[in-house]
């Protein structure tokens, strides 16, 4: 069975067996063609790009495989699923994103030439995309409780000393 494009993608895009400046500069190359696609979806947030793999690779100037590390990589912040695992040239796609979760998880990905572009002024204000991205960065800090002392009153609400109770 042949491989599907993005098992192709992956496996160019994340080969361990090859040379570190080669994989440097593929991952170069494909941030800026991420950066630029994205510049032109955020000019017009709310028009859907739909069409096949292969149109909408032509449509942003890419060869399809850096078209399906784009979708790849797009694909949790869709308001629909594209079928990522199976799709090939002919697949149709959509490129409707949730501007919020698309933040976010650019946020999320430190991707910081992506978040900070300037389009995103134009869909948020300063102080909405101050609040998402503290609201991701809270999102994924772990908080630890108060640590429980031996002989500090049990949490279970029984009246004894943590030692003599669940701290056996």
């Amino acid at each position: 069975m042949s491989r599907t494009l993005l098992e192709q993608w992956r496996d160019m895009a994340y080969d361990e067996k090859a040379d570190r400046g080669q994989l440097q500069k593929l991952w170069a190359s494909y941030f800026q063609i991420e950066k630029e696609i994205y510049e032109q979806l955020l000019s017009n947030p709310d028009e859907e790009v739909k069409g096949t793999v292969k149109e909408l690779a032509e449509k942003y100037g890419q060869d399809v495989l850096t078209m399906v590390g784009f979708l790849d990589g797009i694909d949790e912040s869709l308001k629909e699923a594209n079928p990522i695992e199976t799709m090939d040239e002919d697949t149709v796609v959509s490129l409707a994103f949730d501007k919020e979760k698309l933040y976010k998880n650019m946020v999320m990905a430190k991707a910081d030439w992506l978040y900070e572009l300037p389009q995103w002024k134009e869909i948020y204000s300063e102080e909405e995309l101050k609040r998402l991205y503290k609201e991701q960065k809270e999102s994924t800090t772990i908080r630890k409780g108060k640590k429980i002392g031996r002989n500090d009153p049990c949490p279970c609400g029984s009246g004894k000393k943590y030692k003599k109770c669940c701290g056996k």
